[in-house]
């Protein structure tokens, strides 16, 4: 379980690693949210969840993976930690649901 942590650990980093490379784009209110959903679902997600398909997913991946959809949600809106917005309202303001784990789990 601690290598599987770790690893999970990684892909997080190395993904958030990837948005701040992208985030000119993911960030820019300019482009629209559907495209910068799109962008980060293509380009970001995928490195997230390389070699998913080896995990069990207990609850404390579940929670990290979700956490780590929430930041890159939060950083795309540009909602700072500060403003007292829950995940739900960001969620709505996004127009996504959470996506993340309920993908991992379909492969």
């Amino acid at each position: 379980m601690a290598k599987l942590t770790e690893k999970s650990s990684a892909r997080t980093a190395q993904a958030k690693i990837n948005f701040q490379k992208m985030k000119t784009i993911l960030t820019n209110k300019h482009i629209s949210i559907e495209t910068r959903k799109r962008a980060l679902q293509c380009y970001i997600e995928p490195v997230l969840t390389y070699g998913c398909e080896a995990w069990t997913i207990s609850k404390q991946i579940q929670n990290k993976l979700e956490a780590t959809e929430m930041w890159f949600r939060r950083r795309m809106l540009r909602i700072p930690w500060t403003a007292k917005k829950t995940n739900e309202r960001v969620l709505y303001e996004a127009n996504k649901r959470r996506s993340l784990v309920r993908t991992k789990r379909k492969r």
